[in-house]
């Protein structure tokens, strides 16, 4: 019975570390009772004579009823007997947790179809785990389901997993593969009577409530096999920015450490969009009383699947609090600007936000807390602070190009950019090339090609907004475009791709619209979370565009931009585009859109040039010794225990405490005389019993050995004989003897001088006969503290022992016989086969 039990506890344990993928806690107690039904039919169908391989079949039949009675009993026949109305509400039900899970980001709601995929999926691991260890008793590869569950939160998970989890699922299989081992053991041979002992003995054989050295060992391995899975992770430089515990050298999830945990904006984004509430996120004030998108995350790598973006990098002088952010990349001071004083507050139910909603381009930043500028797309981004709570203010010069200015931006004036803004996916469809060729056929500029596309997704090409469609990899793009149906995702993403075929660097930014203003503020909500294409000209730098349809179309609060809007021209005259176009290789440096122009910042200029990482301040020697100070403070423990244990004992023989016999102070009344005689008898005793402990402790680090069965005087006369003690360390130690063995046996030990001074001189005369580095050894790594943990830790699995000890009923009585000795136990040998 006890492997059943043990496999369904293992599947429970490992089932706790999905607890970062939903927000409620319905999932939970339906999938621990999937698994309880699970390990009551294992029981039932391994008890005698019942054949083994009824038992999964049981279960699977056990666990639909399950499903049936807590999802659709209603349309079940007395509430448990599945019929063909509860059968479809299953199938229905699970319909609809399936598209659940492809519309939320992680955590998920607790509703009824996800929850059912949840308790299902757990019942099917329970079903595995049982059918590997208990019926075809192979409990090592029942780990191999365990393992599947456990990699589900770590695989949809940008955040690290809780260790707390991690070490319950580690127990619990640790403790599977112990119950195997024990039903192993348990048919090598039959129960003979040997005689109780103290100690161990042969053959392993220990008392009754003790671990023998067999399970000890095997205990002890498990256990330091959860504790270095744990713990390594601390001291070992981690190659990613997520670690899976979310601690160690150079992790960036707010221990300190010189990276930024990067999430996954995209599925924010999904999930955000689709929540059925529409909390607020953040409300703002600013000096024109203006909405401005506030950008969050900046995308700007294309593979073919998704959007994401670079990690962020920003030097120690770039932190907010030091001055202004780096200058915009490519906005020349020519542009005209606007000054703009925005003051926001993020809400405190706001979680795990390491980026801060700004608009762009941002100035100054004033924040409390390790702030930092990337300087190649200015998002703000802490590794040690959240959003969270925070109130911050943000000084801004927005440019304020006009139609004219961007009209003349020549083509191909923007090569020096690079391939990062225009690099595309070799396995890019070339439909959606030919198709942005085809729409910008008739325009002159970059910008007039950007003004088209915009147009064709707001209005001209006819598209809709819809939630329902989902995906941005290419064949997905490509769908979307067919289809003209989508969300801001979609339509960001879809302008930025093809304006980088028309070879304008672009780039996606996700973040929130302006939102509503109410009660004197603009107030930005969960569904107020939008993404857009930023398109880079010369001599303005990044500009936002607008393709989602706005108003009843799409998102209420998304805007075109001003400079997006081209004047409308009366007959017979000049557009914009048909102004004139200056010389791309011309070297006026009044132009502000001359590429050679002094001040024109390249926006990947500091890449490749200056790479720049996120640090502490610290330089890599300091860190390094830093982390080399922590090891040997934690190296050196043992021998600060140990000091601290000399210490207390020395402190023992403090003040003097009266020898037993010795006349009090006259004039004590009887009573007083009485309790005194017995304080003074404990004071003494542990004075005597601390110093013979530090006697034998200093055998114990020095080497000398000692053993429970030798007498203080047999150990005396040891250490005089055989390392050839001189006459005072003789006499010291024979002294220390003697006050132990009289404390030990006799009625009234007498009196008993100070033993403070007998034990230095034998502590000096024992370190003097054995070799330095033993000596060494002794100081930094002490024999006798060691020896305390390892009892600790035997205590501890001496616990575990008794737990697994215990019995939900008695044993079945025995035949009648001949009475069994009361100082006798039971241990397995011989063969029974």
């Amino acid at each position: 019975m006890r492997l059943p039990i043990m496999a369904g506890l293992a599947t429970a344990a490992v089932a706790l570390t999905l607890y970062p993928l939903f927000r409620e806690g319905a999932w939970f107690w339906t999938g621990m009772g999937a698994v309880l039904v699970v390990t009551v039919v294992s029981v039932l169908t391994t008890r005698p004579g019942v054949p083994r391989r009824l038992g999964p079949p049981f279960q699977l039949l056990a666990l639909s009823l399950y499903l049936g009675v807590v999802f659709a009993s209603a349309q079940a026949w007395a509430w448990v007997v599945p019929t063909t109305d509860s059968l479809v509400t299953l199938a229905a039900l699970a319909g609809e947790g399936f598209a659940d899970i492809q519309r939320y980001a992680a955590p998920v709601p607790s509703n009824p179809g996800i929850t059912l995929l949840t308790a299902g999926g757990v019942g099917l691991i329970a079903v595995l785990v049982d059918l590997l260890a208990v019926r075809l008793r192979r409990a090592a590869l029942a780990g191999l389901p365990l393992l599947a569950l456990f990699t589900v939160p770590a695989a949809v998970m940008t955040d690290p997993l809780g260790w707390p989890a991690f070490i319950l699922g580690a127990f619990g299989y640790v403790g599977l593969l112990a119950a195997d081992g024990r039903e192993r053991l348990s048919t090598w041979g039959r129960a003979v009577l040997v005689r109780r002992t103290r100690g161990v003995g042969a053959a392993g054989v220990s008392a009754p409530g003790r671990s023998t050295p067999i399970s000890l060992s095997g205990k002890r391995i498990g256990v330091a096999a959860i504790a270095l899975a744990v713990g390594l992770p601390a001291l070992v430089p981690t190659l990613a920015p997520n670690p899976l515990f979310g601690f160690g050298v150079g992790s960036g999830n707010g221990g300190g450490g010189n990276t930024i945990t990067i999430p996954d904006p995209i599925a924010s984004l999904r999930g955000q969009l689709t929540r059925n509430g529409n909390d607020t996120v953040l409300t703002y004030t600013n000096s024109d009383n203006v909405p401005r998108y506030l950008r969050m995350y900046s995308l700007d790598t294309f593979d073919g699947d998704r959007w994401t973006m670079s990690q962020p990098k920003g030097r120690p002088q770039n932190s907010v609090a030091d001055g202004p952010l780096p200058p915009p990349p490519g906005l020349s001071s020519d542009v005209p600007v606007k000054e703009v004083t925005t003051r926001l507050r993020v809400s405190d139910a706001v979680e795990n936000l390491s980026f801060l909603p700004l608009p762009y381009p941002a100035n100054t930043v004033r924040v409390d807390g390790d702030w930092r500028a990337d300087e190649t797309t200015l998002m703000v981004f802490s590794t040690h602070d959240t959003a969270g709570g925070q109130a911050y203010e943000v000084g801004q010069r927005e440019p304020a190009p006009t139609p004219e200015l961007l009209g003349r931006v020549p083509p191909n004036a923007v090569a020096e950019v690079g391939e990062r803004y225009l690099a595309l996916p070799p396995d890019l469809p070339p439909q959606v090339r030919f198709m942005g060729l085809r729409l910008v056929s008739d325009t002159d500029t970059p910008y007039e090609a950007a003004v088209k596309l915009q147009n064709w997704f707001t209005s001209s090409g006819q598209f809709t907004y819809s939630l329902q469609t989902q995906g941005n990899g290419s064949q997905a793009l490509l769908d979307f475009l067919t289809n003209k149906t989508g969300y801001c995702e979609q339509f960001a993403a879809a302008m930025a791709v093809m304006a980088r075929t028309l070879g304008i660097p672009a780039r996606v930014a996700i973040g929130y619209t302006g939102g509503t203003f109410l009660d004197g503020a603009w107030r930005v909500r969960t569904h107020d979370l939008h993404a857009w294409p930023e398109l880079y000209f010369h001599g303005v730098g990044w500009l936002r565009f607008e393709p989602t349809p706005s108003g009843g179309l799409g998102q209420a609060t998304a805007q075109v931009p001003d400079y997006s809007r081209p004047p409308v021209e009366a007959p017979g005259t000049q557009g914009p585009s048909a102004g004139p176009t200056p010389d791309p290789t011309s070297t006026d440096a009044s132009d502000p859109l001359n590429p050679s122009r002094r001040g024109l910042r390249d926006p990947d200029a500091n890449i490749l040039d200056t790479p720049a990482v996120v640090d502490t301040g610290l330089p890599v020697a300091a860190k390094t010794g830093s982390g080399l100070l922590i090891l040997l403070l934690i190296v050196l423990i043992p021998a600060g225990w140990r000091l601290v244990a000399r210490h207390r004992r020395g402190r023992l023989w403090a003040g003097a405490p009266l020898p037993v016999g010795a006349p009090l102070p006259a004039g004590a009344p009887p009573v007083a005389d009485a309790r005194a005689g017995q304080s003074e008898t404990v004071r003494l005793g542990r004075a005597v019993r601390g110093t013979w402990r530090e006697l034998i402790d200093t055998l114990h680090d020095l080497g000398l050995g000692h053993e429970l069965s030798e007498t203080p005087r047999a150990l005396a006369r040891r250490l005089v004989e055989r390392h050839e003690l001189d006459a005072e360390a003789a006499a010291a130690v024979t002294r220390i003897a003697s006050a132990e063995e009289r404390l030990r046996y006799a009625r009234t030990p007498g009196e008993i001088p100070s033993l403070r001074g007998d034990l230095r001189v034998v502590r000096r005369a024992l370190r003097a006969v054995v070799p330095r580095g033993r000596r060494l050894r002794a100081t930094l790594l002490p024999a006798s503290t060691l020896l305390r943990l390892r009892r600790a830790g035997g205590s501890m699995l001496d616990g575990f022992d008794r737990l697994e000890n215990i019995r939900l009923w008695p044993r079945r009585d025995r035949p009648e016989g001949p009475a069994e000795p009361a100082e006798e136990h039971r241990v397995l040998t011989g063969s029974r086969r």
